[in-house]
């Protein structure tokens, strides 16, 4: 059986919807700035990549946008855009699934009510549960179209993204659906995250994500949402859908290492890609561009671009990492990542590396430090998250 993508939608820190988003990733836009929801006085950092002028009314139905956190409405914003893109005006109710991916759900809103309620005493709502709850983005958008397949929510930390991809692959394989709808969204800019992040030693310091750069300090908070429609290809040609990429491997395991350390040796994410390959039947010189984790944690990346260079060994296949521009989106980046691999295929350029100004020789990848073109053919999407999770996503060029 062969998978099929036949819509996108994006919602990042350098545009909202795909278009707006390849844009800002070709421009070498960089969608970090000062937090602006926040009083940040006394904060270690004050910097983070966030959506701005996103309005959920614009983009969902009004209840929707009412009844949601902002998590909720950037992974159907996004879902909403895939829909319109697909061509699909009705579903097939019982034989259509989704699938949601969210790393942190609701922790801003669960900390700012948890504060509202300690220091003034203000009233819980009846809303509050259904808001930072993960899996009900999934449940809001399969009511809002009448989806009733399986539905399941996936939180697999910063791998959240890829691995909903997966298991939404996995459930068109096993025969349960034809179609998946398959959602992410994050939005975690809140005091819980940035100190704990900090304290950790996570974080840039200089607010700035700098991936494989000689120079990089940490990661830099971002947020958003992405979708994808996946059909079998059946499905797909059956109802004359425009097919923007096929679906050929992917793979999840774990380090067993460390709850929040990457293993130096990056054996766990070498043989996760192994594994995608594996499903796709490809050799990893027919990889021509992977969109890395690429946090600019100086560690992470280390490790990450060894196990790169275990897998592609001599193949030099050319290695970026959006997150210098999006920042680090959490669950919602293994789909924008993802989406962006789909659009390197499609137009033939690969986006630049932004903030690797400097690339690090430890690292020894060829990083994409500027727009490229290059005929890529297949390429491949990695997310990395704590907890030693590993995802690795393949696409590439339809073949009708």
């Amino acid at each position: 059986m062969r998978i099929v993508v036949t819509g996108m939608g994006a919602v990042t820190p350098v545009g909202v919807g795909v278009e707006a988003y390849w844009d800002g990733l070709l421009s070498g836009r960089c969608g970090i700035g000062e937090i602006s929801r926040l009083d940040t006085a006394g904060f270690p950092v004050t910097r983070a990549a966030e959506v701005r002028g996103f309005s959920a009314r614009e983009h969902l139905p009004a209840k929707l946008a009412a009844d949601t956190d902002l998590f909720q409405q950037y992974a159907c914003a996004a879902a909403e855009e895939a829909v319109r893109q697909s061509g699909i005006e009705t579903f097939d109710a019982a034989r259509t699934g989704i699938v949601m991916g969210t790393a942190l759900a609701g922790i801003t809103l669960t900390g700012q009510t948890q504060a509202e309620l300690a220091v003034r005493g203000k009233h819980v709502g009846p809303k509050f549960l259904t808001r930072v709850m993960g899996n009900i983005a999934a449940a809001q958008f399969a009511i809002r179209w009448g989806i009733r397949g399986p539905s399941l929510t996936v939180s697999t930390a910063c791998s959240s993204g890829g691995d909903a991809v997966l298991l939404a692959a996995t459930l068109l394989e096993a025969g349960m659906a034809d179609t998946m709808v398959v959602l992410a969204g994050e939005s975690a800019v809140s005091p819980l995250l940035v100190y704990s992040l900090s304290v950790g030693g996570a974080l840039s310091r200089e607010g700035a994500c700098r991936p494989f750069d000689a120079h990089r300090d940490g990661f830099v908070i971002g947020e958003g949402g992405g979708a994808v429609i996946l059909e079998t290809e059946a499905h797909a040609r059956a109802r004359g859908a425009h097919i923007f990429a096929a679906l050929l491997g992917w793979a999840n395991n774990t380090d067993a290492f460390n709850p929040v350390a990457p293993d130096p040796e990056g054996a766990g994410a070498a043989e996760c890609m192994r594994l995608a390959l594996r499903k796709a039947g490809l050799a990893p010189e027919a990889i021509g561009y992977v969109n890395a984790h690429g946090t600019a944690t100086v560690k992470g990346d280390l490790a990450e671009a060894k196990a790169l260079r275990a897998v592609f060994g001599g193949a030099r296949v050319p290695v970026g990492s959006t997150k210098g521009a999006t920042g680090h989106m959490m669950g919602a980046g293994g789909i924008t990542e993802t989406i962006a691999c789909i659009l390197a295929i499609e137009r033939g350029v690969l986006p630049p590396t932004v903030g690797c100004a400097d690339p690090d020789p430890a690292c020894g990848v060829a990083v994409v430090t500027g727009p490229t073109e290059r005929r890529a053919d297949a390429a491949m999407s990695n997310a990395l998250g704590f907890g030693g999770q590993n995802s690795s996503i393949i696409v590439g060029k339809y073949q009708g």
